[in-house]
């Protein structure tokens, strides 16, 4: 699960772990975590559903990665990631993260928001870079993709806005569906 930048990591939240957490735990150990969570599906060749593996990951002050959490859910849905969460506060994290990326998966935000009301969303840049990328033609991605790190590893919003609005003079006329793609979640995408 790629971060978008630096500057994102920088953005977490400081929490106290506790048992079952990252290593230090049962210390006062900081852990600054952004809330990256994603759900992966596995499906073993007897099953006839696919399981979904929802996963959290944090980050260290140091911009380290560390697995908070991990289970088994259905789907993704909002139940499934209302457990994960209500169990990471069960062992420890005490102060709600500031920030949280994810994709699109509208279970991850409404627990989250039950969960962690006061936590800022933040749309995966990875995820909404294949959507807009899939959007364009294969002759094109490359250069598409070099205009979407310009967003993505903005130091600040305006330079991000500024870089959305020269991906959109680029690629409007022609790709306007691309563009429309980045900027129906503009807001999501710079919670600086």
């Amino acid at each position: 699960m790629p971060i978008g930048s630096d500057a994102t990591f920088r953005r977490g939240v400081t929490c106290t772990s506790g048992r079952g957490l990252p290593k230090g735990s049962g210390r006062r150990s900081r852990v600054e975590w952004q809330g990256e969570g994603d759900g992966v599906y596995l499906q073993a060749r007897m099953e006839l559903q696919a399981e979904c593996m929802l996963v959290l990951i944090g980050a260290t002050p140091e911009g380290k990665k560390e697995l908070l959490g991990f289970q088994v859910g259905v789907w993704e849905s909002a139940q499934s990631w209302r457990e994960l969460l209500v169990d990471l506060k069960a062992r420890g994290l005490a102060i709600a993260p500031e920030l949280a990326t994810g994709d699109g998966a509208l279970g991850f935000w409404k627990a989250l928001d039950e969960v962690s009301p006061s936590t800022r969303h933040q749309r995966c840049t990875v995820h909404k870079a294949a959507n807009v990328l899939d959007k364009l033609p294969k002759s094109i991605q490359p250069a598409a993709k070099s205009d979407l790190r310009e967003v993505w590893m903005a130091p600040d919003r305006a330079t991000a806005e500024r870089a959305i609005t020269m991906f959109a003079d680029k690629y409007g006329a022609k790709y306007h569906k691309a563009v429309t793609c980045l900027a129906k979640d503009r807001d999501v995408l710079l919670a600086f």
